[in-house]
């Protein structure tokens, strides 16, 4: 699978999970501190923005684990010789 594919596959998945929750309202707070329900091109624009880095930083990490080698397995370890002293616990 190449980048374009995984990130149009990420794309899908976070407007699927965008679609299926419920967001915030378009919120914003004004200069005297209230909050205001109206904002929305300052809300969308912001939520496009903030979706867009993290769509571009999960396709870059599954990339990245895509392409990185398996480390080598760890050697198998030799079974324990009984004793007499570890037989009598």
């Amino acid at each position: 699978m190449d980048k374009e594919q995984l990130a149009k596959i990420v794309a899908e998945k976070i407007d699927a999970a965008l679609k299926s929750s419920e967001h915030p309202k378009k919120f914003f707070i004004t200069a005297n501190g209230r909050g205001v329900t109206d904002g929305g091109d300052l809300y969308n624009a912001l939520l496009n923005d903030v979706l867009g880095v993290v769509s571009v930083a999960l396709t870059d990490i599954f990339q990245e684990l895509m392409t990185a080698t398996a480390p080598a397995p760890a050697p198998a370890k030799a079974p324990e010789k009984l004793t007499k002293s570890s037989a009598r616990k």
